[in-house]
C-alpha cells in the first residue's frame, strides 16, 4: 500500500521538523555578531540546540501494561524532546481506562501545562478530556485513538491509523501465501488492537480468526497460543499485535509442533534479531520513539510559537512501514539503542 510507506510519513512530518531545524539553523548561523545571535536566541528561544524558553510541566499518561516493553520506546522518545524543551515530564499509566482517567485528572489538578495521552478506549477519556480543556490545558494524543481524537477535542494526533495498516498486513499475507491466520489480541476492548485485527479481515484473502489472550500474563500468553495451535493444523500464520506476544508466539508454535510463521505489529530490539534470524516473518513499525517525541514536542511549538501539526485538523502519520529480511540490517541498529 503505497501510502503508507516512508515518503508520505516523511512529508507528514516534515513541517514539524522543520521548525525544529529552522530554529536551530537560525541561532547556528544567521548572525555574525555575539549581540545579534543573542538576540536570535532569545527571539526562537533555543540556544545550543536546547530551548531558553520558561520551565514547562508536561503529563504523558498512556495505556501501558506492566512489562510492555513497547512503552519503554515511547517514552524515550518523549525524554529526549523534554531534554530538549526544557520540559519536566511527568509520565503515568495504567492499562485500565478508568484508572487512566483518574491519571489525567491528577494531570489537571497539577495544573500542568500540557497532557499527552493515548486513547485506547477514547470514551472512558472524554469527561476528563473536557475537564483539560475548560482548565485551559491543551491536550494531544498520540499512538491509540486516530478515529476519535478530534472528536474529543485534542489539538493534534501522533500515530499510524490502525485500519490502514491492518489492512497493509493483510495484503502483505495475501504476498507471502498465507491461507488461515490467528490474529492475537492481547487486551480485548482496546479500540486500536480490534482495528488491526478487523483490517487484516478486510483485505486477506484467507481466512482470518481471533484469539483473546490476557496480555498482562505471558505464561498464558504462550499456553492459550499453543493450544490453539495444537486445536486447528491448518493454522499457517500467527499474527500478533506486540513484539513480546511476537516473540512469544514463535516459543508457541515450537511446543506446538506446528508449521505456522508468525508476523507482528510492532517492532523492539529482540524482535529485529529474531526477523534477522528468520523466526519472524515481517513486522509493522509505527516508529513509537517519534510518537512519544512528537507529542511532547508539539505541546512546547503550540505554548512558544502557536503551532499546531496537521494544522490541527489531520493526524501526523508515523506508520506503518513494513521491516523484513530486505530491510532490517538497516533498522537493527536504532531498535538496539532503543530509538526504533
Amino acid at each position: 500500500m503505497d501510502r503508507t510507506f516512508h515518503p508520505r510519513r516523511s512529508r507528514s512530518i516534515a513541517p514539524l521538523v522543520a521548525v525544529a531545524a529552522a530554529s536551530a539553523l537560525l541561532v547556528a548561523g544567521c548572525s555574525s555578531s555575539t549581540g545579534g545571535k543573542k538576540a536570535e536566541e532569545k527571539a526562537s528561544g533555543i540556544a545550543a540546540g536546547k530551548a531558553t524558553t520558561p520551565r514547562m510541566t508536561v503529563a504523558l499518561v498512556t495505556h501501558q501494561a506492566p512489562g510492555d516493553t513497547f512503552w519503554d520506546i515511547v517514552r524515550k522518545g518523549a525524554e529526549a524532546a523534554a531534554a530538549k524543551d526544557n520540559i519536566k515530564l511527568v509520565y503515568s499509566s495504567d492499562p485500565n481506562a478508568g484508572n487512566q482517567a483518574n491519571l489525567v485528572q491528577n494531570a489537571v489538578d497539577q495544573k500542568v501545562d500540557g497532557i499527552a495521552i493515548t486513547l485506547a478506549k477514547p470514551d472512558a477519556m472524554k469527561d476528563v478530556v473536557a475537564k483539560a480543556t475548560r482548565a485551559g490545558i491543551p491536550v494531544v494524543g498520540l499512538n491509540s485513538g486516530v478515529s476519535d481524537w478530534k472528536k474529543l477535542g485534542l489539538l493534534e494526533f501522533f500515530g499510524q491509523d490502525e485500519s490502514v495498516a491492518g489492512e497493509a498486513f493483510g495484503k502483505k499475507l495475501n504476498e507471502v501465501g498465507a491461507k488461515n491466520a490467528v490474529c492475537v489480541i492481547q487486551e480485548q476492548g482496546n479500540i486500536g488492537l480490534t482495528q488491526r485485527c478487523d483490517g487484516v479481515r478486510k483485505t486477506f484473502r484467507g481466512t482470518t480468526q481471533i484469539l483473546y489472550v490476557n496480555g498482562t500474563d505471558m505464561p498464558s500468553v504462550k499456553s492459550t497460543i499453543t493450544a490453539k495451535l495444537k486445536q486447528d493444523s491448518s493454522l499457517d500464520h500467527v499474527v500478533t499485535l506486540g513484539a513480546p506476544y511476537a516473540l512469544t508466539a514463535v516459543q508457541s508454535v515450537d511446543d506446538a509442533g506446528s508449521k505456522a510463521k508468525v508476523a507482528t505489529f510492532d517492532l523492539n530490539k529482540d524482535l529485529a534479531r529474531s526477523i534477522q534470524k528468520g523466526d519472524i516473518q515481517f513486522a509493522v513499525d509505527q516508529q513509537p520513539y517519534l510518537q512519544g517525541y512528537l507529542a511532547v514536542d508539539s505541546l512546547w511549538l503550540e505554548k512558544n510559537n502557536g503551532n499546531y501539526s496537521g494544522g490541527g485538523e489531520q493526524p501526523v502519520l508515523t506508520g506503518p512501514a513494513f521491516v523484513d529480511k530486505s530491510n532490517v540490517d538497516g533498522v537493527a541498529a536504532f531498535a538496539a539503542q532503543g530509538t526504533r
